[in-house]
C-alpha cells in the first residue's frame, strides 16, 4: 500500500508540473488554427458587381535594386 501511496504521489505531482505546460500548448494550437483559418478566409477572392475589375498588387523582384538581398 505504501508503494502504491509513493506512486500516486508522484504521479500527482508530474501532472502538477506538467499541466500549465499542455494548457499553453492547446492554448498555441487554437491561436494557430484560427490565424490560418483568418488567412485562408482573406485569400480568398471576394466577388465583386461592379464593371470594373480588382487592381491586384503583385511583388516583383528586381535584380538591380538598391536593396541587396
Amino acid at each position: 500500500m505504501n508503494l502504491f501511496l509513493n506512486y500516486l504521489a508522484v504521479t500527482a505531482l508530474f501532472a502538477f508540473v506538467a499541466l500549465p505546460a499542455a494548457v499553453g500548448l492547446i492554448r498555441e494550437h487554437r491561436i494557430d488554427r484560427q490565424l490560418r483559418d483568418a488567412e485562408r478566409r482573406e485569400a480568398k477572392p471576394t466577388p465583386t458587381r461592379s464593371a470594373a475589375r480588382p487592381y491586384k498588387v503583385t511583388r516583383r523582384s528586381y535584380p538591380k535594386g538598391w536593396a541587396k538581398a
